[in-house]
């Protein structure tokens, strides 16, 4: 089975506080049917307000992220699935949930692991 990345940035999920806890309430809804379904691996948001670092093999630390790199930031889920079309299904029940399209990755199989 792959593990997919569904994520989406934090600036295309806009809605209002009031609409807050039902998005909320969704989304943990979400993630307990992935749990039951044994396909949870893991998700959380970015925290926002703690800077990224970059740190260099000799243990220098440097603000920020790679000059070509976007900040990472947003809302994060890794499923283990069977295949694509699972993980367009999982990532179409995460957008209704947030109420903004994800963005579906497939990671590279790694057999020494």
């Amino acid at each position: 089975m792959t593990k997919y990345l569904i994520s989406f940035p934090s600036g295309a999920m806009d809605v209002s506080a009031e609409e807050l806890p039902a998005v909320s309430d969704a989304a943990h809804a979400v993630v307990a049917e992935a749990k039951d379904a044994g396909i949870w691996v893991f998700g959380g948001g970015i925290d926002e307000s703690v800077p990224p670092v970059l740190v260099d093999g000799d243990g220098a630390v440097t603000e920020g992220t790679y000059p070509e790199t976007k900040q990472l930031e947003g809302g994060y889920t890794i499923l283990e699935l069977p295949s694509r079309e699972a993980a367009l299904e999982w990532a179409a029940k995460i957008a209704v949930a947030c109420r903004c399209a994800q963005e579906v990755r497939a990671f590279m199989y790694d057999p020494a692991s």
